[in-house]
């Protein structure tokens, strides 16, 4: 999927933010949700110039230095069902961070595994805990470190267990494992084992004994056991592909077969007297696909047993699997080529026959379930649906026959964020009145009743919760646009405050601090289109002047941008160009992700980049015609896919913008990946009027402004040869333009001094060729 590379953060992106890389559209697990919003907060490396007037932003200040670093909070745990958690806190003597336990109610401290007790032998510095977990009964305690990337995700590291009882720290993978070289290592229900995927292949390693017994021995480049190809990855979401059983004596796992996924090969010139390349499999819209596959493996060795699941496996995805609340069963989500059907097997794990349970189908596409929780000791689960035109939550019987409504209404469900069963509740995440929001709601598991909210009502914005399994306690961050984190422990469901967690005291008064203009929040009636819209207007603002407008676009399906939270960099780069005399606007067209039901998010079926440049140009004539607007500075910026609606706004509507910034953009999307591609536009094949309609390549000859061009030539998501493609079209129709290429930088373009390199080329060209420029459009 395409991250747009500054999108405020309100939620856990699905669709990754390139600087995090934090991924999956409206849904994460709700433990995952502090430490990823640490991830998409935190500040570049400290510098030691600091500006002088402490209301003025600067692109030193922003992206290198520490003045606006967050405080942290997480990875935590709940333990005993929400009676206590456990927390990582910087160690009170010394390097390293110690893993603390707290009591939920009385909010007592106990340091259960000091940082000293994470020395490996023979070192003197404790292992840099990037991930930890405990073996059911709490006595082990496996900690992820010295993570490096698969493909744009860092899952493979090493995994080290410490036994509490012994205090012996030791690495797992046996004395032939590589380094950082272990995926998804998880501990056996009984706690005895611990299974792990490895080059390939996976593996059980007993904890008594030491002995490691491999699973699957066929792994390979192209046979893939345990985890996924790049666009499984990106696109489904799928990257840990390796369950236990409940009983524990047996392992389900993905395969895939990648022999017919061609290479796209990305070329390194920098890193070496010659270069070299670095071939990516990685099919294209309306190429082949991986071959998936699932089976079943004894725990202890033996031959896997296949499910027989009907089609060609690669024509088909099988985007989800788990076990279905007991031992001989699995439930899958298989979807069509298409992806405008999703069907519901459940797996015989003895004999491999599947059965289908239910059917979801939709003229445009479906979207893949996560949150499938089993009821009632497996009788029936839960699912997400948008039958009726809103996605709403249901509970459907383990047959397939009976289909319950539980969220009736004319809003969606963003996010189930915990299931109460015992309660007879379930949690989610809802906005029904603003679309930019979220808050915490709950409803009947029987569907009677209405839907409570829980978040407190004078608290407008954007609400994370990670919900204890009793439903009890949840830890909860609330942000809101110019208003940083605040994480504390809350009652439920009353929603009472425990205990504060991280305040972010100092980020919230250095950023209070500083120079702001008021913000507007509005919906833009373009053909009676209710279009959200966000517009920061220049500090110091006067009505009676003229100002440039700068637009920030995204525009596609992965993610929405205006969102009422606080957007960390990003924002104060806003702030900045706001402090400088730009207004900063952002429009979400329809076929963004808001939460306006399904008419709204599938509009653009079939026709990527042509409604929503309609509709962006509408937007942006309207704001035009406001008296303090300067029709004549009107520019338009945006990555991935926002760099795709950048140059189609650009291009088609060259009376309207005078300049625009289009950073790793999609051109045509023919060049992108099949599985994300195909489920918006179809296959290239049925559908090349669309494919071609919606290439900002179509129009190149359109352009008159001012055109920066930006691309990172490692770019392994969107490739470099968009721009390439794009420029040989620009030269083609003699259009003049400037371009900047960052060598062997990925789609993210960061690292080292990047990001500020970036951001300051972006903010010279803004300053060249919009703030200063003529009133006059040439």
């Amino acid at each position: 999927m395409l991250p747009p590379a500054c999108v405020p953060f309100t939620y856990i992106s699905s669709e990754p933010n390139p600087v995090t890389q934090v991924t999956r559209r409206l849904r994460v697990p709700a433990r995952l949700a502090s430490l990823a919003l640490a991830a998409v907060l935190i500040a570049p490396a400290p510098a030691a110039a600091q500006q002088a007037d402490s209301t003025l932003l600067s692109v030193q200040r922003i992206y290198g230095s520490p003045d606006f670093r967050p405080e942290f909070f997480g990875p935590a745990r709940w333990l005993h069902d929400g009676a206590s958690y456990t927390t990582l806190e910087k160690a009170a003597a010394g390097k390293g961070q110690d893993l603390v336990r707290y009591d939920s109610g009385k909010g007592t401290r106990e340091v259960l595994v000091p940082a000293a007790r994470l020395v490996p032998q023979g070192d003197s510095v404790p292992l840099t805990v990037e991930d930890y977990s405990w073996s059911p009964d709490g006595e082990q305690l496996l900690v992820f470190t010295n993570s490096k990337p698969v493909w744009r995700q860092n899952n493979r590291g090493d995994y080290w267990l410490l036994d509490r009882a012994s205090g012996r720290l030791r690495q797992l993978g046996g004395p032939d494992a590589k380094p950082s070289s272990l995926l998804f290592a998880k501990f056996s229900p009984d706690g005895g084992r611990i299974g792990y995927v490895r080059e390939h292949n996976i593996y059980v390693e007993d904890l008594a004994s030491g002995a490691i017994t491999q699973l699957t021995r066929d792994g390979s480049r192209d046979i893939i056991n345990g985890t996924f190809d790049w666009v499984y990855e990106e696109e489904l979401n799928d990257r840990d592909g390796w369950r236990w059983s409940p009983d524990g004596k047996s392992v389900a796992y993905w395969q895939l077969n990648a022999d017919s996924v061609r290479n796209f090969t990305l070329i390194d010139d920098t890193d070496s007297l010659y270069s070299y390349t670095i071939p990516i499999q990685y099919p294209k819209a309306g190429q082949d696909n991986s071959a998936a596959r699932v089976g079943v493996v004894s725990a202890a060795g033996g031959e896997t047993r296949w499910l027989n699941i009907p089609g060609d496996p690669r024509e088909n995805y099988l985007a989800r699997m788990d076990w279905a609340a007991n031992s001989n069963e699995l439930l899958l989500q298989r979807l069509n080529r298409l992806q405008n059907t999703d069907e519901v097997l459940l797996g015989d794990a003895a004999t491999g026959q599947v059965k289908p349970v239910l059917v979801e189908h939709d003229s445009a596409w479906v979207d893949v379930v996560d949150q499938v929780t089993w009821l009632g000791g497996g009788k029936s689960f839960t699912w997400m649906s948008e039958r009726d035109g809103w996605r709403h939550l249901y509970v459907v019987s383990r047959d397939g026959r009976s289909v319950r409504l539980i969220t009736p209404g004319s809003y969606d469900v963003i996010d189930l964020t915990a299931v109460d069963d015992k309660g007879g509740y379930a949690y989610f995440i809802a906005s029904p009145d603003n679309p930019a929001q979220r808050y915490l709601y709950r409803a009947r598991l029987d569907g009677k009743g209405r839907a409570e909210r829980l978040s407190p009502a004078a608290q407008s914005g954007t609400h994370l919760y990670d919900i204890a399994p009793d439903a009890r306690y949840a830890i909860h961050t609330f942000h809101s646009f110019s208003q940083p984190p605040v994480t504390e422990l809350v009652r439920l469901p009353t929603h009472a405050v425990v205990r504060t967690l991280v305040a972010n005291e100092r980020l919230r008064q250095r950023f209070a601090a500083l120079k702001h203009g008021p913000v507007e929040w509005t919906r833009l009636d373009v053909d009676g289109q209710k279009l959200p819209a966000y517009i920061m207007k220049p500090a110091d603002f006067d009505s009676t002047r003229k100002y440039p407008v700068l637009f920030f676009v995204y525009g596609g399906p992965a993610t929405q941008t205006v969102l009422d939270g606080y957007g960390g960099s990003q924002e104060l780069w806003f702030t900045m160009l706001t402090q400088k005399g730009y207004i900063v606007a952002s429009v979400d067209n329809r076929g963004t992700p808001a939460p306006l039901g399904r008419a709204w998010r599938k509009a653009i079926y079939g026709r990527m980049g042509v409604l929503e440049t309609q509709e962006q140009t509408d937007a942006a004539k309207l704001l035009s015609r406001r008296p303090y607007v300067d029709a004549n500075r009107i520019g338009i910026w945006g990555w991935s896919n926002g760099g795709f609606m950048t140059l189609n706004c650009l291009f088609r509507s060259p009376d309207v913008y005078r300049m625009g910034i289009a950073v790793a953009p999609v051109t045509n999307w023919r060049f992108y990946d099949n599985i994300y591609t195909e489920r918006y536009n179809g296959l290239p094949q049925d559908n090349a009027k669309g494919y071609e309609e919606g290439s900002p390549i179509t129009y190149a000859s359109g352009l008159k402004g001012d055109l920066l061009l930006v691309h990172g030539s490692g770019d392994d998501n969107v490739h470099f040869q968009n721009s390439e493609t794009l420029i040989n079209a620009l030269v083609a129709a003699n259009k003049q333009f400037q371009m900047m290429e960052y060598p062997n930088r990925n789609h993210g373009i960061f690292g080292g001094n990047t990001r500020q390199h970036l951001f300051g080329l972006l903010t010279k060209y803004l300053d060249d060729h919009l703030l200063t420029a003529r009133t006059v459009m040439p």
